[in-house]
């Protein structure tokens, strides 16, 4: 039978309680180097936006199809020599680009697109390898957090899948008579390219701060501007896409002219095409168009969205608010003076690099209303 014990009686000191983890149980899981996988995150993000843009310069210098193989590793070496540059030559002379848009190019004007071409490949594989090196870094040391050794990994074979929709992109276009790669290709590989810098950006917001500040956060969140900035999100998203059909068959460089289309509201070449369903695709007008509503209609929505975020509480979330409208209006502008002047290289990548900051800015806006920052009662963060 228990002995029984005197309600004012003193704990002794052979009697020791249960220990609880300073700061409580959140505190007390693995921290891991929170910090230094963040500025690696960062370092990959940087890497993948110059991705992006080295794409989308090997695209508008129609540099995509002079590397008519895959070979992730010995395509990391250049060809060495002229036998070896004659060679690459004469297999870029057996695809159609060659045969019916560059026929008689010397090798000098080779050299320029096989170049680009190679340097895009090559960053490919630094990317890979950062993250790579990274990876099994902090895995080796055990330096990763709870909780996020699944979600660095699922990172990486996105990285990966990325390298295999690129070859499946490029492959597109050398049989057929197809003197681009498939527009629709293009738009999944480019998506994928921004569907990677988002979990990118979401990670480092996340591990910006600790656990035990987000889950304080999460019971201020503000779930209706967070379902609004969702929405947001994929609609920004899919514009990302659209966009990116319209550069896969050069449409930005037809209807120079705005807010008509040859005289009228919808280009009179919309539906040109047989069977219906290509105009969607390969009709440069439609495609011209869809693009130009769609932006019209996300310019009303992120309207939407802004209005309703002035309510907010929160100082920080409703600059960040301000900020994405303020860059998506800057955004349609610049896609308007791209138009008008027919799409020229430097307009067109500075109309990407843009479509990155409103991604980017949509996404801090959402894990604002997601996690809100803790504030003074005069608004102070």
């Amino acid at each position: 039978m228990a002995e029984k014990r005197s309600i004012f009686e003193d704990v002794g000191s052979d009697t020791k309680p249960a220990q609880t983890p300073k700061g409580g149980l959140i505190d007390g899981t693995r921290k891991g180097a929170r910090g230094a996988i963040r500025r690696w995150l960062m370092v990959l993000f940087a890497l993948v936006v110059i991705m992006i843009a080295v794409g989308g310069l090997t695209r508008l210098t129609d540099s995509g199809l002079s590397i008519t193989e895959w070979r992730p590793v010995t395509g990391a070496l250049p060809p060495m020599g002229e036998v070896a540059w004659e060679a690459e030559l004469e297999k870029y002379r057996q695809i159609p680009e060659y045969q019916l848009q560059n026929k008689g190019m010397t090798m000098s004007e080779f050299k320029v697109i096989y170049w680009w071409e190679w340097g895009h490949r090559q960053l490919g594989r630094v990317i890979g390898l950062v993250w790579a090196l990274g990876f099994f870094y902090f895995l080796l040391t055990k330096k990763i957090p709870n909780g996020w050794t699944a979600r660095l990994l699922v990172l990486g074979g996105l990285g990966g899948l990325q390298g295999a929709i690129g070859w499946w992109m490029v492959s597109s276009g050398l049989t057929g008579g197809m003197l681009d790669v498939a527009s629709y290709r293009l738009a999944t590989h480019l998506g994928l390219a921004f569907l990677i810098l988002g979990v990118i950006a979401w990670f480092a917001m996340l591990l910006g701060r600790s656990d035990a500040d987000l889950l304080q956060a999460r019971r201020a969140r503000e779930g209706k501007l967070f379902g609004l900035a969702t929405g947001l999100t994929h609609f920004v998203f899919l514009q990302i896409l659209i966009g990116a059909l319209v550069a896969g068959i050069d449409a930005g460089r037809t209807y120079n002219e705005w807010p008509l289309m040859g005289g009228s509201f919808v280009p009179p070449t919309a539906f040109d095409l047989e069977p219906l369903w290509r105009n969607f695709f390969e009709n440069a007008g439609l495609v011209q168009f869809i693009h130009r509503v769609t932006g019209y209609l996300l310019l009303v929505f992120g309207v939407v969205v802004w209005w309703r975020s002035r309510g907010s509480g929160n100082s920080e979330t409703r600059f960040a608010f301000n900020a994405v409208l303020g860059v998506m209006v800057v955004q349609m502008g610049i896609g308007i003076m791209t138009v008008l002047y027919s799409a020229p290289w430097q307009m067109a990548i500075l109309h990407q690099f843009v479509a990155v900051l409103l991604y980017v800015a949509v996404l801090r806006a959402r894990f604002l209303a997601q996690y809100p920052k803790a504030q003074s009662v005069r608004g102070r963060t």
